[in-house]
């Protein structure tokens, strides 16, 4: 935290690592909200807060974040940058959220790494730190030991992101549906949707052609069937859809059979090829092929490290 800051990342932070969950039966994070400075800090809203936690703490964490800085055109304050070099010095995990990315590339953590912030925010950290590969309109990075996420509502989904790395889509679906948001957004899903907010209709074509698709996953599905759902010709279904989701009808679908298949693989019951046709995929080669560009490792290997990561 710091004095002046806004207070939506940090609400999502806390949101998803914090608080209690009764609905789930097992041990949750510890969360810890530090600052460099001590005393009352205002935030934008016009109520102060305080934190109990100096840089120590942040610098010894497992996983470290970095949800905003105080100014984009000037340094991160010394104290914050050698707090993040020793972290990651240490083998922690360290995630930035928004502006939060400044200091990571202050740390030269973010040097030759793709990375990501606000899209506002994206030209001008491509400016000051050209050694990072800016990636301007995805949603987040994941970068394995770094991980960065674009602003606002995005935050939500790198956190989820984590929660699933670290415990399943079985329990990141049960936080995301605590929260009301959707499980899982594609980190290279694009930040800017043309229409992020639509006037309400009493019929959504592009939804119903959605919920459609998520019930008939099994079953091959093209831009053409989707469109008839809709009742719309295919060119306008594809119109429509990106413009109100930011990706493609037919990846939207390989990325919902990708996380269909992540309990399936987690659960450890089926062989990975039938678990490919049971969430549409015509080969395992195709499963594989997808699977492999969507979550950077093979459905074995996630299998394996997600028994390893989760007793």
């Amino acid at each position: 935290m710091f004095d002046g800051m806004a207070p939506f990342e940090l609400g999502s932070v806390v949101e998803v690592f914090e608080r209690p969950r009764p609905d789930l039966d097992m041990p949750w994070y510890d969360l810890r909200v530090c600052s460099l400075e001590r005393g009352p800090m205002r935030a934008l809203g016009g109520f102060t807060m305080t934190t109990e936690h100096d840089l120590g703490a942040f610098a010894s964490a497992d996983t470290v974040m970095v949800v905003a800085v105080p100014d984009v055109r000037a340094d991160p304050a010394p104290e914050v940058v050698e707090a993040l070099r020793e972290a990651h010095r240490r083998g922690a995990r360290v995630v930035s959220i928004c502006s939060g990315a400044f200091a990571l590339a202050a740390a030269g953590l973010l040097d030759g790494r793709e990375a990501t912030t606000h899209w506002r925010y994206a030209d001008l950290l491509q400016r000051r730190y050209p050694k990072v590969r800016v990636t301007p309109d995805v949603l987040y990075v994941d970068g394995d030991d770094v991980l960065t996420g674009a602003g606002s509502a995005a935050g939500l989904d790198i956190c989820l992101h984590l929660v699933r790395k670290d415990h399943g889509a079985r329990v990141a679906n049960t936080v995301a549906r605590r929260l009301v948001v959707p499980p899982h957004r594609e980190g290279g899903q694009a930040q800017f949707v043309e229409a992020a907010v639509t006037a309400p209709a009493a019929d959504d074509a592009v939804g119903r052609a959605m919920a459609w698709a998520l019930a008939h996953l099994a079953e091959p599905i093209t831009v053409a069937a989707l469109a008839r759902e809709a009742c719309l010709a295919p060119r306008t279904f594809i119109r429509h859809f990106s413009r109100q989701t930011g990706t493609s009808p037919l990846r939207w679908v390989v990325t919902q059979r990708i996380m269909a298949a992540l309990p399936l693989l987690e659960d450890g019951v089926l062989p990975i090829e039938e678990i490919g046709a049971a969430v549409g995929f015509d080969s395992p080669m195709t499963f594989r092929h997808h699977f492999g560009r969507a979550m950077k490792t093979s459905p074995s290997a996630y299998r394996r490290a997600f028994r390893a990561a989760v007793p």
